[in-house]
């Protein structure tokens, strides 16, 4: 596995004081074959010779940093899928299964396949911040580079024919991971549900489908793609849905500060305070209280560098942390010593000291 750095929920982009990360996700099967969920595992192999074939030939027309790597996620170590997951490159789901699977991979991280996931394949491009229109186009270019040598299943009237009937159609789900503690304080979560659905907008936790929101960490994506083009598609979110959840949430911090400043300070100081200090940390008290010093990084309340906060959101996280320290591995109580002195020391570095060992 390459270093964290290289992960775009790790990196900052546009509108990242609450875009965290935007995504493009295609979803694909190849002609002849049933869906995974009815395939046997001897067919599954073949459907990963037939992607693999394809990939090789995509990327010999891709740049040196858009050069896809095949893992086979059957032998790949448990630690690897876990920072897999935790990369938001595949889901925990693909993760933990057991069938033969894949995942092709771009150096930058930004790029990768799942393949034998729920469909044969899951294009995808995740980037920094709001940038669903890069996202858009690098996915779909990925896509026709596969196209010239793979047959994908497609009917006339229904669009690409998908596992999940939601998907069926343009096969596309576009998504953002949105930073909401000022909804979160103004009380108005809820609004912003109602708002999603209105929209027809699916609201998800931090690791996606079936995950609870961590650190007022929110996943929001399209929920139907039949009937309507993929540009129709990305004009609605990303210049319709997108600007007014950014605009909700600002609206949000900007009230918050002025009413309950005394409480959203010691809210954000307690926090960055508690991981200055503390001898025992858990991955989600990590996560909970960056996520408010990332509130108070955004709203100009503390000195500390946004990319910063970023990098250790993720660092804190099991698997990675026990690549910064294997001792992590050794036990629950250890793990969380391991986690607060390395909290500790990020913090004292500051943002122009990267840790040597990770």
């Amino acid at each position: 596995m390459t270093q964290p750095f290289s992960a775009a929920i790790s990196q900052i982009g546009p509108d990242s004081d609450v875009v965290v990360t935007s995504r493009v996700r295609l979803a694909r099967n190849i002609s002849g074959f049933p869906f995974v969920s009815r395939a046997s595992n001897p067919i599954r192999l073949e459907i990963m010779r037939v992607v693999r074939h394809a990939v090789d030939h995509a990327s010999k027309r891709t740049s040196a940093d858009q050069e896809l790597r095949w893992i086979e996620l059957q032998s790949a170590q448990s630690r690897d899928r876990i920072l897999l997951s935790e990369r938001h490159l595949v889901s925990r789901h693909f993760a933990n299964s057991d069938w033969p699977r894949a995942l092709a991979l771009s150096n930058d991280e930004h790029s990768s396949i799942m393949v034998n996931e729920e469909d044969h394949l899951r294009i995808q491009f995740l980037c920094a911040g709001s940038r669903l229109a890069d996202a858009f186009t690098a996915a779909f270019r990925l896509e026709n580079a596969l196209a010239e040598s793979t047959n994908f299943s497609f009917h006339p009237r229904w669009g690409y024919l998908t596992a999940c009937p939601t998907n069926v159609g343009c096969g596309i789900r576009m998504s953002a991971m949105l930073h909401l503690p000022g909804v979160q304080i103004m009380k108005e979560v809820d609004r912003i549900k109602r708002a999603a659905k209105e929209l027809h907008l699916a609201v998800r936790g931090y690791y996606g489908e079936g995950s609870e929101s961590i650190g007022d960490f929110f996943q929001f994506s399209n929920q139907i793609t039949l009937g309507s083009t993929e540009d129709a598609l990305l004009e609605e979110f990303n210049g319709v849905v997108l600007p007014r959840l950014v605009g909700y949430e600002r609206e949000a911090r900007t009230a918050a500060l002025a009413r309950h400043r005394s409480r959203i300070e010691d809210v954000v100081f307690r926090a960055h305070a508690n991981l200055s200090a503390a001898r025992l940390l858990t991955a989600d008290a990590a996560t909970k209280d960056l996520s408010r010093v990332r509130f108070g990084v955004v709203m100009g309340l503390l000195p500390v560098d946004l990319a910063t906060i970023q990098r250790l959101l993720l660092q804190v996280q099991p698997a990675h942390l026990s690549v910064i320290d294997p001792r992590a591995l050794e036990g629950d109580e250890i793990e969380r010593e391991v986690r607060a002195t390395f909290m500790r020391q990020a913090l004292a570095r500051g943002p122009s000291e990267p840790n040597p060992n990770s």
